[in-house]
């Protein structure tokens, strides 16, 4: 999809608002009332989500980047200014946390995604120099159970050259494809050139419209 030049200062207005942590939850019991439209940002350990709000906010430090993966442990929520929700899920696919730490978080995900009534849309976040790994398949399979709608986005475009990154789309295209719960369209984007930062900023606050 191609944003307009008003959809994309809308976006940008949006984020300029004043962005803020609002709490973190290791539990159902303790999400904030869903009282705003709500998008949720998801992805393997270390794919760059906290790196990505922070960008698409302007603010260096809101979401904490850790270099250990693994380290997000519970759902922490945004609040872009009174229009936005928006949710960081817990990372998943890292080896070194164990079995019962990880029944835990796909709990509470799978508990988050089907039960909150506000959540309009999840961005799926791929590492575009590996394309869909079956714990991102698996993610896919989860929000098509749940009925919530996603969409992939693809980080970190600028690592891999152009023949690695037009394999990894495609992959990651016809993988898509199997899955009734996506947009078709994948978005691709870079924190070091902020290629498709202002397309990420402007398809995040379209769930914004009631």
């Amino acid at each position: 999809m191609t944003y307009s030049t008003d959809q994309i200062e809308h976006a940008r207005r949006l984020f300029a608002q004043d962005c803020e942590f609002l709490r973190g939850c290791a539990s159902v019991s303790d999400l904030p009332p869903p009282n705003l439209p709500e998008a949720a940002i998801a992805g393997r350990s270390n794919v760059g989500k906290s790196t990505l709000i922070n960008l698409l906010t302007g603010r260096k430090n809101l979401a904490r980047v850790s270099k250990t993966p693994g380290r997000t442990r519970e759902v922490n929520f945004f609040r872009a200014g009174h229009e936005l929700m928006l949710a960081d899920l817990p990372g998943y696919g890292y080896a070194r946390v164990s079995r019962e730490e990880t029944a835990r978080w796909t709990e509470l995900i799978f508990a988050y995604l089907s039960g909150r009534p506000n959540l309009r849309r999840v961005f799926l976040l791929i590492d575009s120099r590996r394309g869909p790994l079956p714990n991102d398949i698996a993610v896919m399979e989860l929000l098509d159970r749940a009925a919530v709608s996603f969409q992939v986005v693809m980080t970190k475009c600028d690592k891999p050259d152009k023949a690695e990154l037009r394999q990894a789309l495609a992959e990651t295209q016809a993988e898509v494809q199997k899955h009734t719960a996506a947009l078709p369209e994948v978005l691709m984007v870079s924190a070091l050139s902020r290629e498709g930062i202002d397309e990420l900023r402007a398809a995040i606050a379209a769930v914004a419209v009631r």
